[in-house]
Protein backbone atom coordinates (compact mmCIF):
# COMPACT_ATOMS: atom_id res chain seq x y z
CA UNK A 1 0.00 0.00 0.00
CA UNK A 2 1.47 3.39 -0.99
CA UNK A 3 3.50 5.13 -3.73
CA UNK A 4 3.16 8.48 -5.49
CA UNK A 5 5.55 8.34 -8.45
CA UNK A 6 4.00 6.82 -11.58
CA UNK A 7 7.21 5.18 -12.84
CA UNK A 8 7.89 3.60 -9.43
CA UNK A 9 4.27 2.50 -9.09
CA UNK A 10 4.49 0.71 -12.43
CA UNK A 11 7.45 -1.34 -11.17
CA UNK A 12 5.69 -2.20 -7.90
CA UNK A 13 2.61 -3.26 -9.87
CA UNK A 14 4.71 -5.74 -11.82
CA UNK A 15 6.13 -7.19 -8.59
CA UNK A 16 2.63 -7.43 -7.08
CA UNK A 17 1.33 -9.30 -10.13
CA UNK A 18 4.31 -11.65 -10.21
CA UNK A 19 3.79 -12.50 -6.52
CA UNK A 20 -0.03 -12.50 -6.77
CA UNK A 21 -0.25 -10.01 -3.90
CA UNK A 22 -2.66 -7.09 -3.56
CA UNK A 23 -1.21 -3.61 -4.10
CA UNK A 24 -3.34 -0.61 -3.08
CA UNK A 25 -1.70 2.11 -5.16
CA UNK A 26 -2.68 5.37 -3.51
CA UNK A 27 -0.94 8.31 -5.17
CA UNK A 28 0.36 7.75 -8.72
CA UNK A 29 -1.93 9.28 -11.33
CA UNK A 30 -0.77 8.16 -14.78
CA UNK A 31 -3.62 6.89 -16.97
CA UNK A 32 -1.45 4.07 -18.31
CA UNK A 33 -1.26 2.44 -14.85
CA UNK A 34 -5.01 1.81 -14.92
CA UNK A 35 -4.96 1.53 -18.72
CA UNK A 36 -2.81 -0.72 -20.88
CA UNK A 37 -0.46 -1.56 -17.96
CA UNK A 38 -3.21 -2.48 -15.48
CA UNK A 39 -3.27 -5.79 -13.63
CA UNK A 40 -5.81 -7.57 -11.43
CA UNK A 41 -3.68 -7.27 -8.28
CA UNK A 42 -3.53 -3.44 -8.27
CA UNK A 43 -6.25 -0.98 -7.24
CA UNK A 44 -5.85 2.79 -7.66
CA UNK A 45 -7.09 5.34 -5.10
CA UNK A 46 -6.02 8.73 -6.50
CA UNK A 47 -7.72 10.28 -9.53
CA UNK A 48 -6.05 9.61 -12.90
CA UNK A 49 -4.79 12.36 -15.18
CA UNK A 50 -7.92 12.30 -17.36
CA UNK A 51 -10.02 13.20 -14.31
CA UNK A 52 -7.61 16.01 -13.35
CA UNK A 53 -7.82 17.41 -16.88
CA UNK A 54 -11.62 17.20 -16.88
CA UNK A 55 -11.91 18.82 -13.42
CA UNK A 56 -9.78 21.83 -14.35
CA UNK A 57 -11.03 21.77 -17.93
CA UNK A 58 -14.66 22.36 -16.99
CA UNK A 59 -13.64 25.53 -15.16
CA UNK A 60 -11.51 26.65 -18.13
CA UNK A 61 -14.47 26.14 -20.47
CA UNK A 62 -16.68 28.15 -18.11
CA UNK A 63 -14.20 31.04 -18.23
CA UNK A 64 -13.85 30.95 -22.03
CA UNK A 65 -10.19 29.90 -21.98
CA UNK A 66 -10.32 26.96 -24.40
CA UNK A 67 -12.56 27.41 -27.44
CA UNK A 68 -10.77 29.37 -30.15
CA UNK A 69 -7.73 29.91 -27.91
CA UNK A 70 -4.02 29.35 -28.60
CA UNK A 71 -2.47 27.31 -25.82
CA UNK A 72 1.22 26.85 -24.98
CA UNK A 73 2.01 23.75 -22.88
CA UNK A 74 4.98 22.78 -20.73
CA UNK A 75 5.38 19.08 -19.91
CA UNK A 76 7.55 17.02 -17.55
CA UNK A 77 9.54 14.50 -19.59
CA UNK A 78 8.52 11.24 -17.91
CA UNK A 79 5.59 8.82 -17.80
CA UNK A 80 3.23 11.00 -15.75
CA UNK A 81 3.95 14.18 -17.72
CA UNK A 82 3.48 12.45 -21.07
CA UNK A 83 0.17 10.96 -19.93
CA UNK A 84 -0.99 14.33 -18.64
CA UNK A 85 -0.03 16.10 -21.87
CA UNK A 86 -1.88 13.50 -23.95
CA UNK A 87 -5.09 13.91 -21.95
CA UNK A 88 -4.80 17.71 -21.91
CA UNK A 89 -4.23 17.95 -25.67
CA UNK A 90 -7.21 15.69 -26.32
CA UNK A 91 -9.42 17.89 -24.11
CA UNK A 92 -8.23 21.13 -25.72
CA UNK A 93 -8.67 19.81 -29.26
CA UNK A 94 -12.11 18.34 -28.53
CA UNK A 95 -13.25 21.71 -27.17
CA UNK A 96 -12.03 23.92 -30.01
CA UNK A 97 -8.63 25.03 -28.74
CA UNK A 98 -5.23 24.80 -30.43
CA UNK A 99 -1.97 23.70 -28.81
CA UNK A 100 0.66 25.96 -30.41
CA UNK A 101 3.60 24.59 -28.44
CA UNK A 102 4.41 21.73 -26.09
CA UNK A 103 7.86 21.93 -24.57
CA UNK A 104 9.33 18.95 -22.72
CA UNK A 105 11.35 19.70 -19.59
CA UNK A 106 13.60 17.34 -17.66
CA UNK A 107 12.31 16.28 -14.25
CA UNK A 108 15.28 17.95 -12.53
CA UNK A 109 14.71 21.33 -14.20
CA UNK A 110 14.81 24.19 -11.71
CA UNK A 111 15.45 27.15 -14.04
CA UNK A 112 12.48 27.78 -16.35
CA UNK A 113 13.76 31.03 -17.89
CA UNK A 114 14.44 29.47 -21.35
CA UNK A 115 10.83 28.26 -21.47
CA UNK A 116 9.50 31.59 -20.21
CA UNK A 117 11.28 33.32 -23.09
CA UNK A 118 9.61 30.93 -25.55
CA UNK A 119 6.23 31.67 -23.98
CA UNK A 120 6.86 35.40 -24.33
CA UNK A 121 7.69 34.93 -28.02
CA UNK A 122 4.66 32.71 -28.67
CA UNK A 123 2.15 35.15 -27.09
CA UNK A 124 -0.43 32.45 -26.26
CA UNK A 125 -3.93 32.98 -24.92
CA UNK A 126 -3.25 30.47 -22.14
CA UNK A 127 -0.21 28.74 -20.63
CA UNK A 128 -0.98 25.16 -19.56
CA UNK A 129 1.40 23.16 -17.37
CA UNK A 130 1.73 19.39 -17.32
CA UNK A 131 4.36 19.37 -14.59
CA UNK A 132 4.83 17.31 -11.45
CA UNK A 133 5.86 17.89 -7.84
CA UNK A 134 8.20 20.77 -7.01
CA UNK A 135 8.43 21.70 -10.69
CA UNK A 136 5.00 23.29 -10.46
CA UNK A 137 6.03 25.40 -7.46
CA UNK A 138 9.26 26.54 -9.14
CA UNK A 139 7.53 27.34 -12.41
CA UNK A 140 4.70 29.45 -10.96
CA UNK A 141 7.13 31.43 -8.80
CA UNK A 142 9.38 32.20 -11.78
CA UNK A 143 6.36 32.92 -14.01
CA UNK A 144 5.17 35.52 -11.48
CA UNK A 145 8.67 37.05 -11.31
CA UNK A 146 8.80 37.28 -15.13
CA UNK A 147 5.56 39.26 -15.14
CA UNK A 148 4.08 37.62 -18.24
CA UNK A 149 0.48 38.69 -18.92
CA UNK A 150 -0.92 35.38 -20.15
CA UNK A 151 -3.27 33.42 -17.87
CA UNK A 152 -1.93 30.16 -16.46
CA UNK A 153 -3.69 26.87 -15.80
CA UNK A 154 -2.40 23.47 -14.86
CA UNK A 155 -3.65 19.93 -14.76
CA UNK A 156 -1.66 18.83 -11.71
CA UNK A 157 -1.09 20.67 -8.44
CA UNK A 158 -1.16 19.29 -4.91
CA UNK A 159 -2.37 21.70 -2.24
CA UNK A 160 0.98 21.47 -0.40
CA UNK A 161 2.75 22.65 -3.57
CA UNK A 162 0.20 25.44 -3.98
CA UNK A 163 0.85 26.60 -0.41
CA UNK A 164 4.62 26.41 -1.07
CA UNK A 165 4.22 28.72 -4.07
CA UNK A 166 2.62 31.27 -1.77
CA UNK A 167 0.03 34.00 -2.18
CA UNK A 168 1.02 36.41 -4.93
CA UNK A 169 2.85 33.76 -6.97
CA UNK A 170 0.07 31.33 -7.79
CA UNK A 171 -2.72 32.14 -10.24
CA UNK A 172 -4.98 30.30 -12.66
CA UNK A 173 -7.12 27.18 -12.50
CA UNK A 174 -5.98 23.80 -11.13
CA UNK A 175 -7.50 20.43 -10.09
CA UNK A 176 -7.41 18.54 -6.80
CA UNK A 177 -8.80 15.26 -5.48
CA UNK A 178 -9.82 16.71 -2.09
CA UNK A 179 -9.47 19.91 -0.07
CA UNK A 180 -9.73 20.86 3.58
CA UNK A 181 -12.71 23.19 3.14
CA UNK A 182 -15.12 20.43 2.10
CA UNK A 183 -18.22 20.87 4.23
CA UNK A 184 -19.04 17.27 5.08
CA UNK A 185 -19.14 15.73 8.58
CA UNK A 186 -16.23 13.41 7.77
CA UNK A 187 -14.00 16.13 6.33
CA UNK A 188 -14.78 18.55 9.16
CA UNK A 189 -13.85 15.95 11.78
CA UNK A 190 -10.66 14.94 9.93
CA UNK A 191 -9.54 18.55 9.46
CA UNK A 192 -10.25 19.45 13.09
CA UNK A 193 -8.26 16.47 14.39
CA UNK A 194 -5.38 17.16 11.99
CA UNK A 195 -5.24 20.86 12.93
CA UNK A 196 -5.27 19.99 16.62
CA UNK A 197 -2.29 17.66 16.23
CA UNK A 198 -0.21 19.49 13.60
CA UNK A 199 -1.31 23.13 13.83
CA UNK A 200 -2.20 23.41 10.14
CA UNK A 201 -4.82 22.03 7.73
CA UNK A 202 -4.19 18.71 5.95
CA UNK A 203 -3.30 18.72 2.27
CA UNK A 204 -4.57 16.17 -0.23
CA UNK A 205 -1.77 13.64 0.41
CA UNK A 206 -2.62 13.52 4.12
CA UNK A 207 -6.24 12.92 3.17
CA UNK A 208 -5.46 10.15 0.69
CA UNK A 209 -3.23 8.28 3.14
CA UNK A 210 -6.00 8.47 5.74
CA UNK A 211 -8.85 7.32 3.48
CA UNK A 212 -6.68 4.61 1.87
CA UNK A 213 -6.05 3.09 5.28
CA UNK A 214 -9.78 3.31 6.03
CA UNK A 215 -10.55 1.58 2.70
CA UNK A 216 -8.13 -1.25 3.46
CA UNK A 217 -9.41 -1.62 7.04
CA UNK A 218 -13.00 -1.84 5.77
CA UNK A 219 -12.02 -4.51 3.24
CA UNK A 220 -10.05 -6.56 5.78
CA UNK A 221 -12.93 -6.35 8.25
CA UNK A 222 -15.48 -7.38 5.60
CA UNK A 223 -13.42 -10.34 4.36
CA UNK A 224 -12.14 -11.26 7.84
CA UNK A 225 -8.51 -11.35 6.81
CA UNK A 226 -5.82 -10.36 4.32
CA UNK A 227 -6.33 -13.05 1.68
CA UNK A 228 -5.58 -11.40 -1.67
CA UNK A 229 -8.28 -13.19 -3.66
CA UNK A 230 -10.97 -12.33 -1.11
CA UNK A 231 -9.87 -8.69 -1.00
CA UNK A 232 -9.91 -8.46 -4.81
CA UNK A 233 -13.42 -9.93 -4.89
CA UNK A 234 -14.57 -7.43 -2.26
CA UNK A 235 -13.16 -4.43 -4.12
CA UNK A 236 -14.58 -5.69 -7.43
CA UNK A 237 -18.03 -6.02 -5.85
CA UNK A 238 -18.18 -2.20 -6.02
CA UNK A 239 -18.50 -1.89 -2.25
CA UNK A 240 -18.86 1.77 -1.30
CA UNK A 241 -16.35 3.73 0.77
CA UNK A 242 -16.75 6.93 2.77
CA UNK A 243 -14.16 9.31 1.27
CA UNK A 244 -15.20 12.28 3.46
CA UNK A 245 -16.91 13.77 0.40
CA UNK A 246 -20.55 14.35 -0.49
CA UNK A 247 -20.71 11.09 -2.45
CA UNK A 248 -19.23 7.72 -1.59
CA UNK A 249 -16.67 6.13 -3.89
CA UNK A 250 -16.21 2.62 -5.29
CA UNK A 251 -13.68 0.69 -7.39
CA UNK A 252 -14.66 -0.12 -10.98
CA UNK A 253 -14.39 -3.88 -11.45
CA UNK A 254 -12.88 -3.70 -14.94
CA UNK A 255 -9.96 -1.27 -14.35
CA UNK A 256 -9.73 -1.09 -10.53
CA UNK A 257 -9.97 2.71 -10.44
CA UNK A 258 -11.61 4.35 -7.41
CA UNK A 259 -14.48 6.41 -8.80
CA UNK A 260 -15.00 9.68 -6.93
CA UNK A 261 -15.50 13.43 -7.13
CA UNK A 262 -12.77 15.94 -7.99
CA UNK A 263 -12.56 19.74 -7.59
CA UNK A 264 -11.17 22.73 -9.49
CA UNK A 265 -9.54 25.55 -7.56
CA UNK A 266 -8.11 28.98 -8.16
CA UNK A 267 -6.75 31.82 -6.01
CA UNK A 268 -8.69 34.29 -3.86
CA UNK A 269 -8.35 38.02 -4.53
CA UNK A 270 -5.35 39.46 -2.73
CA UNK A 271 -6.04 40.42 0.87
CA UNK A 272 -8.86 37.94 1.48
CA UNK A 273 -6.71 35.13 2.95
CA UNK A 274 -7.04 34.63 6.71
CA UNK A 275 -3.66 32.86 6.93
CA UNK A 276 -0.95 31.36 4.70
CA UNK A 277 -3.12 28.32 3.92
CA UNK A 278 -6.29 30.26 3.12
CA UNK A 279 -5.55 31.85 -0.27
CA UNK A 280 -7.01 29.04 -2.41
CA UNK A 281 -10.59 29.28 -3.69
CA UNK A 282 -12.15 25.84 -4.20
CA UNK A 283 -14.91 25.19 -6.72
CA UNK A 284 -17.89 22.85 -6.70
CA UNK A 285 -17.43 19.11 -7.10
CA UNK A 286 -17.02 17.63 -10.58
CA UNK A 287 -19.11 15.88 -11.78
CA UNK A 288 -22.19 17.70 -10.53
CA UNK A 289 -24.52 15.94 -8.10
CA UNK A 290 -26.97 15.09 -10.90
CA UNK A 291 -24.27 13.51 -13.10
CA UNK A 292 -22.81 9.97 -12.89
CA UNK A 293 -19.51 9.76 -11.00
CA UNK A 294 -17.95 7.87 -13.91
CA UNK A 295 -18.65 10.67 -16.40
CA UNK A 296 -15.25 12.37 -15.86
CA UNK A 297 -13.29 9.12 -16.09
CA UNK A 298 -12.07 7.33 -19.23
CA UNK A 299 -14.80 5.07 -20.55
CA UNK A 300 -14.30 1.37 -21.27
CA UNK A 301 -14.01 2.23 -24.95
CA UNK A 302 -11.24 4.77 -24.21
CA UNK A 303 -9.33 2.54 -21.81
CA UNK A 304 -7.02 -0.29 -22.91
CA UNK A 305 -7.13 -2.10 -19.55
CA UNK A 306 -7.59 -5.88 -19.75
CA UNK A 307 -7.39 -7.58 -16.37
Amino acid sequence: MGEINSASAQTIMQVAARNKTLFLQIGARSDVLRGKNCNRYTFHVDIPVTVMVNAAGQALLRDGLVKGKRIFALTSDYLFGHDLAKAAKAFVTANGGTVIGDELTATDTTDFSPFLLKIRQAKPDLVATNLGGNQVTNFVKQYAEFGLPYPVAGFNLNTADAWAAGEGNLAGIWPTVWHHELDTPGSRAFVAAFRKKYGKPPENHAWIEYVSLKIMAQAINATKGTDTEKLIAYFESQAEFDLLKSRKGYFRAWDHQLIQEAYPFTVKPKGQAKDKWDFLQFGAAVPAANQPLESINPSKEQNQCVL
